[in-house]
């Protein structure tokens, strides 16, 4: 698609015009923005806060997006890190990246209105962890160390159970207790690349490993990065919209490098902008990370089109209906 986007300016009467400003493409990646689990973990804080009234309590934050987090806390959601810090007569909103069973367990012994939402596609992590400790086999999980995601699937089980790999090397020379009885999962917003070294390794090294029967990385990163991959070569630019804690957004700035963006930047919204970057830039690519909202999008090409003629082309490499429906306590 090609569009241009102008700014109309009106000239005091008896004045020339101002020359024309220089035009810069934008090839915009398409999926991109908000994904399934989270328009269902923002609606589940939405639906509490209406239902039970504020303030409602979030163990650590919904979506890692500012703009998000800001939002929620205006209309009462109060962010905790903590079960502690919530009290006995408020509800308790487990966040998308999911929690350990430890979490779980101390909301239930204080009897405190526990609403889960947990991303389903990492709820289905936990359930295989789980499934294969159960079997017998220790489980090595391929992510990143203090993600909340990654603290959440590790704590499915007793320590020692669930061991985590970062990088091919860790692979390569982490100790296990029985390489006959191994399986292997993946944090679910991994770049689907580097994750493929990693699981190599791991086959490798250890023949008779389990794995899923599809890759845990979901959809909407997958479908991301293949946008990205598609907008990014040849680019002078590849601009991301993201908070520097969304583990997908920043594989997308990585992804864009990869595919051949001369050079790519995490940016929370059009305020954070450094303008001057794009002196002598031509071409850029745009994406968002899966907790990104499109209005931040819109703000930043709004913000472009005052100081260059847009034409926008959208790259799309895929269509996304998926819906995941709301947690059972808010749907009955």
């Amino acid at each position: 698609m090609r569009t241009e986007i102008t700014v109309p300016t009106q000239m005091p009467k008896g004045h020339t015009k101002s020359r024309a400003k220089p035009q810069i493409t934008v090839r915009m990646a398409s999926p991109r923005g908000f994904c399934a689990g989270v328009e269902r973990a923002i609606k589940t804080v939405e639906e509490t806060l209406s239902i039970y009234g504020a303030p409602v309590y979030v163990r650590h934050e919904i979506v890692h997006n500012a703009h998000v987090v800001a939002r929620l806390s205006a209309m009462g959601a109060v962010f905790v890190e903590s079960i502690d810090e919530a009290p006995d007569d408020r509800p308790i909103v487990f966040s998308a990246h999911g929690a350990p069973q430890s979490a779980h367990a101390a909301a239930e012994a204080r009897n405190l209105v526990k609403i889960d939402a947990t991303c389903p596609l990492v709820l289905k992590v936990h359930t295989q962890a789980k499934r294969h400790v159960a079997a017998g086999r220790q489980v090595l999980l391929i992510g990143h160390a203090n993600h909340p995601e990654v603290v959440g699937t590790m704590g499915q089980a007793d320590d020692g159970e669930i061991l985590l790999v970062q990088t091919i090397e860790e692979a390569n020379t982490i100790a296990v207790k029985d390489e006959r009885a191994l399986a292997y999962a993946t944090q679910t917003t991994l770049s689907v690349d580097d994750t493929a070294g990693i699981i190599a390794a791991l086959k490798k090294r250890f023949p008779d490993i389990a794995g899923p029967a599809k890759e845990d990385i979901c959809y909407a990163t997958s479908n991301r990065q293949k946008a990205v991959k598609t907008a990014a070569p040849g680019a002078d630019l590849f601009i991301v919209i993201g908070s520097p804690t969304s583990s997908n957004s920043v594989r997308l700035v990585e992804t864009a490098k990869a595919a051949g963006a001369r050079d790519a930047i995490l940016v929370e919204d059009a305020d954070q902008f450094d303008w001057s970057i794009l002196e002598g830039v031509s071409t850029i690519g745009m994406s968002a990370g899966a907790s990104a909202p499109e209005h931040l999008v819109e703000a930043f090409l709004t913000a472009l089109a005052n100081r260059r003629t847009l034409d926008i082309k959208t790259i799309e490499t895929a269509k996304e209906n998926v819906v995941f429906n709301t947690p059972l306590r808010l749907a009955s």
